[in-house]
């Protein structure tokens, strides 16, 4: 597999979070590798975008989105979950991609040993807090740039997607701009969250 350069993601949210599905994200940590294909994301952008964290400006808390394309945007949510983003767009220009979902396709023992109340397979991985729990991403890991070789959190090109497969709706849990039908999947996997109102093929 390719890992992506910076260039790759160097552009608009919705077109790169297409882009990212059927890609592989991989961590190790702790000395333990595991590897998930993404089936399920977000797009979000900056100040034209009420949902996005960077739609009031730049802080503390959002200074990754803010660029450069190619790193791992990582927040805590609900005081007990993390949540990553790939970053893209342009340096100081904020826009990101939520990885909401995925299928581990390496590592399953240590997935399965982070995820021991999972069910089956398709659910170690399936939600965006799941997602980073099976990766062992922590708040240690925000601004990790994923296009770096020797980066614990690397992102790679995968196996082509048709884009027949491809659908798109509204994003999950936001409460403005609920109708913009910036998520994204492939509706052949399993790992999908079971919310796909008003999910259509992507044109």
């Amino acid at each position: 597999m390719r890992q992506l350069a910076a260039r790759d993601l160097a552009a608009d949210p919705t077109d790169v979070a297409v882009d990212l599905l059927g890609c592989v994200i991989e961590s190790v940590v702790d000395g333990a590798p595991v590897a998930v294909r993404l089936v399920e994301v977000e797009a979000y952008r900056g100040s034209d975008d009420p949902a996005s964290h960077c739609y009031r400006g730049r802080t503390a808390r959002n200074e990754v989105m803010f660029g450069p394309a190619g790193r791992l945007y990582v927040y805590f949510v609900y005081g007990m979950h993390f949540c990553a983003n790939v970053v893209c767009l342009t340096d100081g220009q904020p826009g990101a991609v939520l990885l909401r979902a995925g299928e581990v396709v390496s590592g399953l023992d240590v997935a399965w040993t982070r995820r021991r109340t999972a069910r089956n397979a398709a659910e170690l991985a399936k939600g965006p807090a799941r997602l980073t729990g099976v990766l062992g991403m922590g708040r240690e890991h925000n601004g990790v740039d994923l296009t770096d070789s020797a980066a614990p959190i690397r992102l790679y090109r995968g196996d082509a997607v048709e884009p027949a497969a491809v659908r798109t709706g509204p994003r999950v849990g936001v409460g403005s701009a609920m109708d913009t039908p910036w998520r994204y999947w492939l509706d052949d996997s399993r790992a999908v969250s079971q919310y796909r109102k008003g999910g259509k093929r992507r044109s």
